[in-house]
């Protein structure tokens, strides 16, 4: 029989930095599991990626106090930034331009995303990734 979840926690934990401290301590205390174990297998799976890369996880508790997770692909906005290298979007995107990218960065992050993104191929997932990047005041050349 397989086992009963409990219930699914969301988190964006930072690559490689994941520790006992809130918000990651709290959401996986009130459900009795083993926060240390997470952390460490956690940190373990991200020792290849860029160290404070936010990583979106969704860990799915169950009744026995065990639990598994799911790492997604960091968010397009993180990527977007990193690649215009801007610390943070507009306030008013539509009238303020804080950065560009390329067409080639926008697939770049497109294919990074591929995994989570709903888009059938790479040219409508670019076109999502053009659209969020427009959202944040990045223009993307060549679209």
């Amino acid at each position: 029989m397989a086992k009963k979840i409990v219930g699914f926690i969301k988190l964006q934990v930072p690559a490689g930095k994941a520790n006992p401290s809130p918000p990651i301590g709290p959401a996986l205390g009130q459900r009795g599991l083993n926060i240390m174990e997470f952390c460490k297998a956690f940190n373990a799976q991200t020792q290849g990626m860029e160290p404070g890369l936010p990583i979106p996880v969704v860990i799915t508790a169950y009744a026995d106090k065990s639990f598994t997770f799911v790492m997604k692909t960091p968010p397009a906005t993180v990527l977007i930034k990193k690649a215009a290298k801007i610390e943070k979007g507009s306030s008013r995107p539509h009238t303020d331009k804080v950065g560009k990218i390329t067409r080639a960065q926008a697939e770049e992050i497109a294919k990074t995303k591929m995994p989570d993104l709903t888009a059938a191929d790479l040219d409508a997932a670019v076109r999502t990734i053009a659209g969020s990047a427009r959202s944040m005041g990045v223009t993307v050349e060549g679209l």
